[in-house]
């Protein structure tokens, strides 16, 4: 039978010698990487207070943008939610009342928006599909924590504010502190 890809091999049955059974060349050979590895310097970082370097193109924690009038950009459309190969989006839509008109650009809002961030794989593809470029993934790294409910990032919790990184910090201390 002819292959289809030509990356056939042919294999053969050779019969080990008495040192390859024993297995003395390869237990040298991993002591030989060992010492080589035990003497080297550690690259280690100091994670508060030392940040490790990480590429142009690195994603992390997730933003809802506003304009420049303060309005939300997000009009609950729900394509982030469907581009989510995680399922981690959730979001519930909701009509803007009249006298609302400074907090939401459209007639549509989210009037709520969860991201299960243990879920989230940080690919990118909610933000592509944003027509209204109201979600970026920002070069900041998410928090660690030991309870499972406070990695549901909330609409409040996403929403850029003037210093959002300060606001997230403080809105998850308060989850764990009522938390406990």
């Amino acid at each position: 039978m002819q292959s289809l890809t030509n990356r056939s091999k042919v294999v053969s049955n050779k019969q080990m010698t008495l040192v390859e059974r024993l297995y003395i060349p390869a237990i040298l050979g991993g002591m030989r990487i060992t010492l080589k590895h035990f003497f080297k310097k550690k690259v280690t970082f100091n994670y508060p207070e030392e940040i490790r370097p990480h590429s142009k193109l690195w994603r992390g924690v997730h933003v809802l943008k506003k304009d420049d009038q303060g309005r939300e950009n997000c009009t609950a459309c729900g394509l982030c939610a469907v581009a989510c190969p995680a399922e981690a989006i959730t979001m519930v839509a909701e009509e803007r009342q009249p006298g609302e008109e400074h907090l939401y650009r459209e007639e549509k809002y989210a009037k709520e928006y969860n991201i299960n961030m243990l879920r989230c794989i940080f690919c990118g593809l909610c933000e592509e599909a944003c027509p209204k470029d109201a979600i970026y993934l920002t070069d900041r790294i998410a928090l660690s924590d030991y309870k499972r409910d406070t990695f549901i990032f909330t609409k409040d919790m996403l929403t850029e504010s003037t210093d959002n990184r300060i606001d997230i910090d403080v809105r998850r201390k308060g989850t764990r502190e009522g938390a406990n």
